[in-house]
C-alpha cells in the first residue's frame, strides 16, 4: 500500500466541477457564525458535488482568510449565494420544489438513517447556528427535521461534523445506492 500523490487521485479541475452534473442538494446555513465551519461546508460541498450553498444572516461570506483556511479553494467551485434572511432563502427553495430537511431536534425530528430522500427530489439541508440551532422561523417551514442519533452526554456535534455526515448520508443514498 502506498499513499496517493495529489495528481494521481484523478480530480476534476474547477471549470470542469462547475459544469458537471451535481447532486440534486443544497445547503443553507443557517447565521453560523463560525468562518471555519462556513469554509468546511464549502470543502464538504465540494467532495460531493452539492448544487449550492446559501449563506444566510451573520454568516461570513467570501473572499475571507478565514473561510479560505478550512475551504480550501472550494469556494471557487461551489456556487454560493448570500440572503439575509434565512426564512427568505428557504421560502425561494420551497418555492423551486425543494424539500426543506432542517437538522434540528425537534418533538418530530427522525433519525437520519431512517430518512430516504425521494430519487428525484431536490433537497435543501438546513444548518443552523453554533448556540441557537436552526431558527424557528425556518423550522416552520421545514418538510422534515433530520437528527443524528447520539448517545454520549453532549447534545450536539460541531457544524462542521455535522455538515459531513448528513451530506455523506445523503449522498450515498441518493448517488451510491
Amino acid at each position: 500500500m502506498k499513499k496517493l500523490k495529489l495528481e494521481e487521485l484523478g480530480r476534476i479541475s474547477v471549470d470542469q466541477f462547475k459544469d458537471a452534473e451535481k447532486l440534486p442538494v443544497c445547503i443553507v446555513l443557517d447565521n453560523v457564525r463560525s468562518l471555519h465551519n462556513v469554509g468546511s461546508a464549502f470543502r464538504t460541498a465540494d467532495a460531493f458535488r452539492i448544487e449550492k450553498i446559501y449563506l444566510t444572516g451573520i454568516t461570513g461570506t467570501p473572499p475571507n482568510r478565514e473561510i479560505h483556511k478550512t475551504a480550501l479553494g472550494a469556494t471557487a467551485s461551489v456556487d454560493w449565494e448570500y440572503v439575509e434572511k434565512p426564512e427568505l432563502a428557504v421560502k425561494q427553495l420551497k418555492n423551486s420544489g425543494y424539500t426543506i430537511a432542517v437538522i434540528e431536534q425537534t418533538n418530530a425530528s427522525i433519525p437520519l438513517q431512517t430518512f430516504t430522500p425521494a430519487g428525484n427530489a431536490k433537497l435543501c439541508l438546513v444548518f443552523g447556528n453554533e448556540i441557537n440551532g436552526v431558527s424557528e422561523e425556518v423550522i416552520e417551514l421545514a418538510d422534515v427535521a433530520l437528527e443524528i442519533p447520539q448517545s454520549g452526554t453532549k447534545h450536539s456535534l460541531n457544524i462542521s461534523v455535522c455538515v459531513g455526515i448528513v451530506v455523506w448520508d445523503i449522498y450515498q443514498k441518493l448517488e451510491l445506492s
